[in-house]
């Protein structure tokens, strides 16, 4: 059966975006599956509500509908476990959860008040509106004044990554010698800042920046060849 991503892209489709889209975009290149993408926007929420979900990723299998990145993780090791695992083990799955919300709390929403005005830049005029709001609303001041900041505040996103850096001047992925769902769900905070934003998170001589160029060249350069800013 042909597997169905739903993934978050703004006015061009060849830009998905979404942090979360991409942890299980690179889960499926980890497993060696391709899956049918569908562009989803902001404002298409009728098209994923069948599925129980007002978010993306929505990944279809058959008659099956799994919602949210870490969800789709699981279901991935569990039904197609004759392929690589993402997690090395009941163990690594388990640290992998705690990772998760790190990459949540730390990577995405670290970075997410740095790039919050560049994207609309990248919206549909009525998807650009829907985000406008949605997110002045929970900040209750405007994008621009979330990311004015953001040349002084980038320092403290950079020093929460040290135990990131620290582990990676002694390995080349966070699951070792080769990358798993751990570094997955770091990298997608990054690939979305990338495709987005061209405000510089990461030095070029930080550990973290040589451990995304990996992972931009994982799987016959997937992630690099979504167009994104040089940064």
């Amino acid at each position: 059966m042909t597997l169905k991503l739903f993934e978050l892209v703004g006015a061009d489709v060849g830009r998905p975006f979404s942090p979360f889209v991409w942890r299980t975009r690179m889960a499926l290149a980890h497993k060696g599956l391709q899956a049918e993408t569908i562009p989803w926007r902001f404002t298409d929420k009728a098209a994923i509500a069948p599925y129980g979900s007002e978010k993306v990723p929505v990944l279809l299998d058959g008659d099956k509908a799994i919602a949210d990145s870490w969800a789709i993780a699981n279901y991935l090791e569990d039904a197609y476990p004759d392929r690589p695992s993402l997690f090395g083990g009941d163990g690594g799955r388990a640290m992998a959860r705690m990772l998760n919300w790190w990459g949540d709390l730390a990577i995405v929403g670290g970075i997410f008040p740095l790039i919050v005005a560049d994207i609309v830049d990248h919206l549909r005029p009525e998807d650009a509106a829907y985000f406008r709001a949605s997110r002045e609303a929970r900040f209750n001041r405007s994008l621009e004044e979330v990311s004015a900041g953001r040349d002084k505040a980038v320092e403290g996103f950079r020093k929460s990554l040290d135990p990131l850096r620290l582990t990676l001047k002694t390995q080349a992925f966070i699951g070792g010698t080769a990358p798993n769902y751990a570094d997955y769900i770091v990298f997608g905070g990054f690939q979305w800042a990338r495709i987005v934003s061209d405000f510089q998170l990461l030095q070029n001589d930080d550990p973290v920046y040589a451990w995304r160029e990996r992972l931009l060249d994982a799987f016959g350069g997937l992630a690099r060849a979504t167009p994104g800013y040089p940064v």
